[in-house]
């Protein structure tokens, strides 16, 4: 009994310590002002949500068959060992985009390619919210004038948004 009153009593002071050192530290070093928009800008993505495909929606694309191509052209933009393990039917790898040589690799493959073709691109070589292939290769694809471009979002990765769900895979290159 007396070590329960002694533990409310020190869990008390604390809370009154914890709370004046709040105080005190927000008078001392207040928030400077954010300006309108910035942390809206700060998390922005650099597609529209117009752009973004989901995995079942992509997966729905694919026509079932073994040579069966997707209507549109599918573009794998992770880690090569990843894409030979297992990919979406029908993608291309031409480069790691987080890679300088694997960008260089991308962009060649790309000049060739009318700009008007429906581009989607992937990755899920690991949480979409890190990963560091999307982006580059988003923003080179627009930077060369690519009109029709979806970016697919898997918030997981490509083996638990897609293998997993029992979606279509390739093996191999």
């Amino acid at each position: 009994m007396r070590l329960s009153v002694k533990f409310r009593a020190l869990a008390g002071a604390l809370s009154v310590v914890f709370g004046a050192a709040t105080v005190l530290a927000a008078a001392l070093f207040p928030a400077e002002p954010e300006e309108p928009g910035a942390r809206q800008q700060a998390s922005a993505e650099p597609w529209s949500s117009a752009e973004i495909l989901k995995p079942d929606a992509l997966a729905g694309a694919i026509k079932p068959g073994k040579d069966a191509k997707p209507a549109v052209t599918i573009v794998y933009v992770g880690f090569r060992t990843l894409f030979e393990g297992a990919h979406v039917p029908g993608a291309v790898f031409h480069g790691t985009a987080s890679s300088a040589t694997g960008m260089a690799e991308l962009r060649k493959w790309l000049a060739d390619q009318p700009r008007s073709v429906d581009i989607v691109i992937y990755c899920g070589c690991c949480p979409f919210d890190h990963c560091p292939n999307i982006r580059p290769a988003y923003k080179a694809l627009r930077e060369m004038g690519f009109e029709k471009v979806r970016v697919v979002v898997m918030p997981t990765s490509f083996n638990a948004d897609w293998v997993e769900k029992g979606y279509p895979i390739e093996k191999g290159m």
